[in-house]
């Protein structure tokens, strides 16, 4: 008996011993908090490229072009939070350090900015452009038109009352700086465009007058290197959406792919002429498309650095410079790569049906991406019916109208291009099963914005007609390709209607319907965040990425 017992007492320990183990080890591979779960939305990617199309005197630039770019990310945590230095000194954990960093504050911004340090209030809509305690009424009854301009700050004066402030007067100790470091860099300029436009560019900044400097960028056609700076972006200001934010990046152009895209630019008048709706709605050519261009990042800093990590957009925002001169297509490849590597490629294994993960290439996503940019200089911009103005017909939903637009005539316009043979990198089909699971990638960020909402109305859009199927067991999705191609068309077609009649009730409608997350693709989402794989990227970056160190001048 007492041999029993001492057997039983032995096996039970063996078997408290194993079982702790396993949670002890368990929990090495678990977070342990819930900033750890935060980070675990962004992979860190080294901003990295090949310099050797760079001459010497233009590696001779990339040091004062740096240390400038570093001075737009203090000019954008005073934007979008004022002083930082409280913040940072009053956090001692490493992790949540890092989280604010990648944030530029206390407020998550895949998460609709929620709080993520304890005791952190709201985030104020105006960010830190207008005074805290500023009321409607109070902005509504202040006299001064200049409180609409895109570079002013409002802050109180002596007695109380609201004032505004200059860009350039506010913040000019800065941007004197970064004058001076953008003037130094341009005696290094091998190209004669490059160097009037970083000349110009400098002296924009310190004037907030930036046509010229715009102008001049447009004109640059043979630069291996670009600096783009300034104040671009209103998504900060989410009080009136009018104040633009401090960004910057540092760019090396890839000759060879942005020479072999030159030819979709010619195709727009084409792309634009068979738009699938009747005539009567194509009433406008579209502006001059000056170039599609493709660039390493290799360093980001401000506002584009903030959050989620841009991979294209368009420039200049100016609307007088793009009926005059165009506008340019910018495609980040190495950023595009990163999230085909680290988000895309492995959310696919799990969705996407194992028959047509062949279909998902790094190729088809380039090319989606860069239709997407395509398609907003093309498609409708105002009513043909005299509702003037698309932006203004449909007032509070045209935003998410113009993205569900842009979405859908990016795989509209493949199509068209692969018919014609224009394409032919790959096949179709790689391109819609590739659309799909970015479709995925992007919803991941759910509705909080208006590029969330656009994202659902295409993935309900094309699981109400079939374009692909469901299986459950499996809980996998398989593209249908005809079916996805007509529903494509139906949509694009939908939303063209929408926007050439300036249709309020309809593009109401149309997000009622299905700009919303259903039960089933959370369940999915679901999914893939329990195998830990990232929203976006984080990037490390600096002159030693890209082998460089600070006295190489």
């Amino acid at each position: 008996m007492k041999n029993l017992v001492i057997f039983f007492l032995s096996l039970f320990f063996i078997l408290s011993t194993f079982n702790c183990t396993n949670r002890d080890r368990n929990k090495e591979n678990l977070p342990h908090s819930k900033i750890e779960m935060l980070l675990m939305n962004y992979a860190d990617v080294k901003l990295t490229s090949d310099l050797s199309s760079l001459t010497e005197n233009q590696k001779k630039m990339l040091p004062g072009l740096f240390e400038a770019a570093q001075i737009i990310d203090e000019l954008f945590w005073m934007q979008t939070y004022g002083n930082k230095d409280d913040l940072l000194k009053s956090i001692k954990d490493e992790n949540s350090l890092k989280y604010v960093m990648i944030n530029y504050g206390p407020w998550d911004r895949l998460n609709g900015m929620e709080p993520f340090i304890d005791g952190v209030g709201k985030k104020p809509d105006g960010a830190n452009f207008y005074p805290f305690d500023m009321t409607y009424q109070e902005f509504e009854e202040f006299g001064d038109l200049e409180k609409y301009s895109s570079y002013t700050l409002l802050r109180r004066n002596e007695i109380g009352g609201l004032q505004t402030i200059a860009y350039h007067k506010a913040y000019n100790e800065k941007l004197q700086k970064i004058a001076e470091l953008m003037q130094q860099a341009s005696e290094f300029a091998d190209d004669n465009e490059l160097k009037t436009y970083l000349e110009l560019r400098a002296k924009a900044l310190l004037t907030d007058s930036y046509f010229d400097s715009d102008m001049a960028w447009m004109k640059m056609k043979n630069n291996n290197l670009d600096f783009i700076v300034g104040p671009t972006d209103e998504i900060d200001d989410r009080l009136f959406w009018t104040k633009s934010a401090y960004q910057s990046m540092i760019l090396i152009k890839d000759k060879e792919w942005s020479q072999n895209l030159e030819k979709y630019a010619l195709l727009l008048p084409y792309l634009q002429k068979n738009l699938p709706v009747e005539d009567k709605y194509i009433t406008e050519l579209p502006g001059n498309l000056s170039d599609i261009m493709v660039y390493d990042v290799i360093y980001c800093s401000g506002l584009w650095n903030a959050g989620s990590k841009k991979i294209a957009f368009t420039l200049p925002r100016d609307f007088l410079i793009q009926s005059q001169v165009g506008s340019r297509k910018l495609q980040f490849r190495n950023v595009m790569e990163a999230k085909f590597e680290k988000i895309l490629k492995p959310m696919s294994e799990i969705l996407i049906a194992p028959g047509q993960q062949k279909h998902i290439s790094f190729d088809a996503f380039f090319e989606n991406t860069m239709f997407y940019e395509v398609g907003s200089a093309l498609g409708i911009k105002n009513t043909f019916n005299n509702k003037g103005a698309v932006r203004d017909a449909l007032k509070e939903y045209y935003n998410i109208i113009e993205e569900s637009k842009n979405d859908i005539l990016s795989l509209f316009f493949i199509t068209k291009l692969y018919e014609m043979g224009e394409l032919n990198t790959g096949t179709l089909m790689d391109n819609y099963v590739t659309y799909m699971a970015d479709i995925f990638r992007s919803v991941r960020f759910g509705i909080s914005n208006d590029q969330g909402v656009a994202n659902m109305i295409r993935f309900n859009y094309f699981q109400d007609a079939g374009a692909f199927t469901y299986d459950k067991k499996a809980a996998s999705y398989t593209v249908d390709f005809d079916k996805m191609k007509n529903a494509m068309i139906s949509l694009a077609k939908e939303i063209l209607i929408i926007q050439g009649e300036g249709d309020y009730n309809a593009a109401k409608k149309l997000i009622e319907e299905k700009g919303f997350i259903r039960d089933e693709l959370l369940n999915d989402l679901y999914r893939v965040q329990k195998e830990k794989i990232p929203k976006d990227v984080a990037f490390i970056q600096g002159l030693n990425e890209i082998n460089l160190t600070p006295g190489s001048k």
